[in-house]
């Protein structure tokens, strides 16, 4: 399947680790113009170096980018835009707020997780949408959580504000369908990355086993036996951003193993 990414022009937002960096390489693998983003320099410019080193791919720019800062998100997506040639795919990501329950979290824990989880996204959409309506198409996809479709224990911030990516794509996909912009929600369930396993960490101390035993009992728990790695991840997410998709637009997709049992 010839996805027509060649020379697109990508942002992905918070991708020198984890999920952010697999999807960046799956769209360089795919000949695409990447811009990748991050608050830690270091971590930025060696991201920079595997994602060329292992899709022999040259075209990969990057910014630090403080998603919570909108000076920044605005620099980022314009100097994409001038470096690239305008803006084909943007992918929304970001770390994930604290665990932790109602009891725990004061205003300003809130007001942080609010302008990280979703009023970024908001942000950077906004800025990237005129320049895909200059190229009379785009793509744009929302990193959530599995939380979309079943509330996660313990993750009170992330549960309200993955819910609300969900509402904000579904009307916006009926707002840019006009435009040919498509826009999609993808979660991820238990994929193998720090977040992860900080997470599995945090409850293992909680419950007071071995992080070995509750990783365990978890994959017990997933139909196909096992955590994903973050390119499985990725390359559903690139599917959904590409030429390749032309009709799936303002759904939730949720990508598990088959963890998540609600409709």
């Amino acid at each position: 399947m010839d996805l027509r990414l060649e020379n697109q022009s990508v942002v992905v937002l918070a991708s020198s680790k984890g999920l952010g960096k697999a999807m960046a390489l799956e769209f360089a693998k795919e000949g695409a113009r990447v811009f990748i983003s991050s608050r830690n320099e270091q971590d930025l410019e060696q991201a920079k170096a595997d994602i060329i080193a292992q899709s022999g791919n040259e075209s990969i720019q990057s910014m630090v980018c403080d998603v919570t800062n909108p000076d920044q998100i605005r620099n980022l997506i314009q100097s994409a835009a001038e470096q690239h040639g305008g803006i084909d795919v943007l992918i929304n990501n970001a770390g994930g707020p604290p665990a932790g329950s109602f009891d725990d979290f004061s205003d300003e824990d809130w007001e942080h997780a609010f302008q990280l989880n979703l009023l970024s996204f908001i942000r950077a959409i906004r800025e990237s949408v005129p320049h895909m309506r200059d190229k009379g198409q785009g793509r744009i996809i929302n990193i959530a959580s599995s939380s979309i479709k079943q509330t996660l224990d313990n993750l009170i911030l992330s549960n309200t504000f993955r819910a609300g990516i969900v509402g904000l794509s579904k009307s916006l996909s009926q707002e840019l369908a006009k435009d040919n912009i498509l826009i999609n929600t993808v979660g991820p369930g238990r994929i193998a990355t720090d977040r992860v396993a900080s997470l599995d960490q945090k409850r293992a101390d909680q419950l007071g086993v071995s992080v070995d035993e509750l990783k365990k009992k978890t994959e017990a728990s997933i139909p196909i036996g096992r955590y994903g790695e973050p390119e499985e991840f990725a390359r559903a997410v690139v599917f959904l951003a590409s030429g390749a998709n032309t009709y799936l637009t303002g759904q939730s997709l949720v990508i598990d193993g088959g963890l998540v049992k609600a409709l």
